[in-house]
C-alpha cells in the first residue's frame, strides 16, 4: 500500500501479509522462486522479492486497477505491483497525468511513488509462466480481490486491465452479491458496465505487446483515466 510503517491491527496490513506467504499454488510457488534465483542478466546483482505481491495505494481509493498478475521480472523483483517493468512504467506515467500518482516512475518500493484516489492489484498474485495462470490458480487468488474490494469500501469504478482482469473482476463481484447484467458484458477498451454500486471500465493492458504495436497509445490510455475520474465524481 502506501508508504507507512506497518501495523498489524491494519486490515489491509493484516491481508498483504496473509497474501505474501500464500503457497497455495505449487506450480507458482516453484516458478517465481526459481525466477528469483535465476534471474535476469541486467538484475543479477538485485535481491528479487520472488513471493506473491499485495496489492499498493490509497485505502480511500474511488479508482480501483485490476491487472492480470506480476510480471517475472518486474513485480516478482520489486515486490511491488506494476513496479520495474515497462507496464508499470506506462501505468504510473499515466496516473501521474491523471494526478493519481505523485510522480511518474516506478522502480522500486521506498522509490517514493504514492497514489491518491487509486489501488492498484492483479486478478493473480503471483508471477505466472508464459504469464498465464490456470484456470485454478485464478480461482484460487480470487478471494483474495474480494476481500480487497470489500476494505476498498470508497470504490465506485474498477479499471480492468485487459480481458483476463475484467473477467476476474465479474467473477468477484458476481461473488460478492452484486446482480450482473445479462449477457455478461464483454471486455473492450473503454467497454462500461455498471454493475451494482460500481462501474467496470476496461483498457487494453499496457503490455509490450499492445504498446509496442500501437495497439494501445498514450492518448487512448489516458481517456480511460479521465473517464475513470470522471465516473469516481459521479459523471455519467
Amino acid at each position: 500500500m502506501n508508504p507507512r510503517a506497518d501495523n498489524p491491527s491494519d486490515p489491509f496490513d493484516a491481508l498483504h501479509r496473509e497474501v505474501t506467504r500464500c503457497t497455495a499454488c505449487p506450480r507458482l510457488v516453484e516458478w517465481r522462486e526459481r525466477v528469483a534465483l535465476e534471474k535476469r542478466a541486467a538484475f543479477r546483482d538485485q535481491s528479487y522479492w520472488g513471493r506473491p505481491v499485495p496489492g499498493f495505494g490509497d485505502p480511500r481509493a474511488s479508482v480501483l486497477v485490476v491487472g492480470l498478475a506480476p510480471a517475472a521480472h518486474g513485480a516478482n523483483r520489486t515486490g511491488r505491483m506494476f513496479t520495474g517493468d515497462r507496464s508499470g512504467d506506462w501505468l504510473y506515467r499515466a496516473l501521474h497525468r491523471a494526478g493519481l500518482a505523485n510522480q511518474a516512475e516506478s522502480d522500486r518500493r521506498g522509490d517514493g511513488l504514492w497514489l491518491t484516489g487509486a489501488y492498484v492489484t492483479a486478478a493473480v498474485r503471483c508471477a505466472p509462466p508464459a504469464n498465464k495462470p490456470t484456470a485454478d490458480e485464478r480461482d484460487r487468488c480470487r478471494p483474495y480481490l474480494l476481500r480487497e474490494l470489500a476494505l476498498l469500501d470508497r470504490v465506485r469504478v474498477i479499471v480492468a486491465l485487459g480481458g483476463f482482469g475484467w473477467q476476474q473482476v465479474l467473477r468477484v463481484l458476481d461473488e460478492s452479491g452484486a446482480i450482473l447484467p445479462s449477457p455478461r458484458p464483454r471486455f473492450g477498451h473503454l467497454a462500461e458496465a455498471t454493475i451494482g454500486s460500481y462501474t467496470l471500465l476496461g483498457s487494453y493492458h499496457p503490455s509490450q505487446q499492445n504498446t509496442f504495436t500501437g495497439r494501445l497509445t498514450e492518448p487512448m490510455f489516458d481517456r480511460v483515466w479521465a473517464r475513470a475520474l470522471e465516473l469516481a465524481e459521479g459523471g455519467g
